[in-house]
């Protein structure tokens, strides 16, 4: 596996019984209520069910060993990857002024009477010194909040702001190196079934997280995963009950090798509530109710690239031994391309996925990334097509747009059904002035184009072989909720403000490692006896109000019947989801 920031850190991890050896070194042996429990804790550590070992640990009657038990949690999540979750685990470990005046004193007492002393600030050094040295403003005390340059599943984004693509090999390798294998949640059994339709109270939902924010307590899982949620298919308003329901299949979930957590039967990611939130402002009063992010090189380095070719095409064919050296010089004169974000803070998980999902559409135009049988790359529909091969610097752009088959009302607007939201890929050919600068010319040549239909007709089977692809998927589908809301003035029907999900508002997003920069996608290969340079620029643009209209709105009287059978029954205090029946 190659070297990379996490191998010093797995080094360090606790795993199984090697964790109770490093803490408990020294010690009088603890109680035998004490080390039941940390067995508990620490077999709920071994099969990744983090929020079972936390409630566990907290369930320990010596703070001392609470505050140990969390911390294993803690160290586990962060050699994951998982910063985030570490410092949440963090925030639910005994603080406050009477800790931090004995804390010295209380340590050395419980290493003389056989309990179980953790200091956490080690572990704040060690999330900071892994997330590149991030200094501002987090606060571990304080759920919700934090910057924090996370080790994601597809790409990394280093203390400069470069992002890099993670290799197959290092997700894989940095769990196994653990022993950790994936893994379905610990959930109770009414959440965990599959539900053709299950039914979320986003104004519930804002009410209970607003309770656990005022509370001081950590957002649950259940929450979070918007209890399994793998699409939205309905919006139900309910004015006279001031509400709003969102609805669609869902199922229990488990976090797959790469941790992230997917339907257990279907694998698709689920929903998650940081995205709502993150797009419910995006499409809100005072927001750009668009959002999206772009790749583009620079023009200088375009203009000497520009340069280079014309120079090596007047001297003639390459050498073969020339080509590969040739290449290389290609990439390395065109050096890194900007990255721009707009619409969504850029430090957000919707900038992470938009980003990511754009870098890799363009690894698989280009042939560094397989594509798979349906969808191959610009070289190789340019070999079954050699008459394209124009022997140039072709400047290329894809972007990913959403797009959405239609949407249907009830005649008084109180019930939506939402169909076939998905992805397309557009093309366009741009050529380059003497100074380097793209000119869009509004028309994509044929293999050009026929690259995206392809990706936007096997998008399905893309999401499948990569799972940034679906998780853009649900994004999109979020995205369209929200401007669905946003558009028929839901807030407004039902008297809501949004609360805690407003923009302002007290949740506060998960934050990541902000890009700047990306290395160059560009390829090169000899057709015809030309050297054909492929570079390519693009984006994400999100722009639902233009695929509403696209899809256009039907009116539909059977919705009206969906959103009677949809209302929820009496339900207990505290419940924001529930399955149709």
């Amino acid at each position: 596996m190659p070297k990379n920031p996490w191998s010093r850190l797995l080094q360090r991890a606790f795993v199984g019984t090697s964790l109770s050896m490093v803490l408990c070194a020294g010690l009088t042996p603890a109680s035998g209520a004490e080390m039941n429990l940390a067995a508990r804790v620490r077999g709920f550590i071994a099969a990744g069910e983090f929020g079972s070992a936390l409630n566990a640990a907290e369930s320990a009657k010596d703070p001392a060993q609470r505050n140990a038990l969390i911390r294993e949690v803690a160290e586990t999540q962060l050699a994951l990857g998982d910063t985030f979750g570490a410092v949440r685990s963090a925030s639910r470990y005994t603080s406050g002024p009477a800790r931090v005046a004995t804390e010295g004193q209380a340590a050395q007492q419980d290493s003389l009477k056989g309990g179980f002393g953790a200091n956490f600030q080690p572990l704040m050094d060690l999330i900071q010194q892994e997330t590149g040295g991030v200094t501002g403003p987090w606060d571990a005390d304080e759920p919700g909040t934090g910057t924090i340059s996370s080790f994601e599943s597809g790409v990394r984004v280093d203390p400069q702001g470069i992002l890099s693509r993670v290799s197959r090999e290092e997700k894989s390798g940095r769990l196994e190196a653990l022993g950790i294998r994936a893994r379905e949640a610990d959930l109770n059994p009414d959440i965990a079934a599959v539900s053709k339709l299950r039914m979320v109270s986003l104004t519930r939902l804002e009410k209970e997280v607003a309770r656990s924010i005022e509370a001081g307590e950590p957002v649950v899982e259940s929450m979070r995963q918007l209890a399994g949620l793998s699409e939205i298919q309905y919006v139900f308003v309910y004015p006279e009950a001031g509400e709003v329901v969102l609805a669609g299949p869902a199922e229990g979930w488990r976090y797959n090798e790469s941790g992230m957590p997917v339907g257990t039967g279907s694998g698709k990611p689920t929903l998650q509530l940081d995205d709502l939130v993150t797009v419910l402002r995006t499409f809100s009063e005072g927001g750009q109710n668009i959002f999206g992010c772009s790749i583009d090189p620079k023009a200088d380095k375009l203009k000497e690239v520009k340069s280079f070719v014309e120079a090596s095409q007047a001297k003639g064919p390459l050498e073969p031994s020339q080509v590969r050296g040739w290449a290389q010089k290609i990439g390395q004169t065109l050096g890194r391309q900007d990255i721009s974000i707009y619409g969504v803070p850029q430090d957000s998980r919707v900038a992470r996925v938009i980003l990511e999902a754009d870098y890799e559409m363009k690894l698989i135009g280009i042939g560094k990334v397989e594509g798979g049988s349906n969808v191959p790359d610009y070289f190789e529909l340019l070999r079954k097509n050699p008459a394209a091969a124009a022997g140039s610097l072709d400047a290329l752009r894809w972007w990913l747009s959403i797009k959405s088959d239609e949407v249907l009302h009830s005649p008084d607007h109180s019930a939506f059904e939402i169909r076939g939201t998905s992805v397309r890929c557009q093309s366009e050919n741009q050529f380059l002035t003497e100074t380097g600068k793209r000119v869009q010319t509004g028309k994509a040549e044929p293999v050009n184009q026929q690259f995206a239909k392809n990706f936007t007709e096997h998008f399905a089977d893309l999401a499948q072989r990569e799972h940034v692809f679906a998780d853009l998927e649900g994004v999109f589908d979020l995205a369209l909720t929200a401007a669905l809301i946003e558009r028929e003035d839901v807030d407004g029907r039902i008297g809501w403000d949004r609360g805690v999900f407003a923009p302002g508002g007290a949740y506060q997003t998960a934050r990541f490692g902000t890009p700047k920069e990306v290395d160059t996608v560009v390829n090169h290969r000899v057709m015809n006896g030309k050297d054909v340079v492929v570079q390519v620029a693009g984006g994400v643009r999100v722009d639902v109000a233009s695929a509403m209209e696209a899809a256009g709105q039907k009116e539909s009287a059977a919705l009206s019947g969906v959103a009677t059978t949809a209302r929820p029954s009496e339900l207990p205090e505290g419940r924001w989801w529930w399955d149709a029946k």
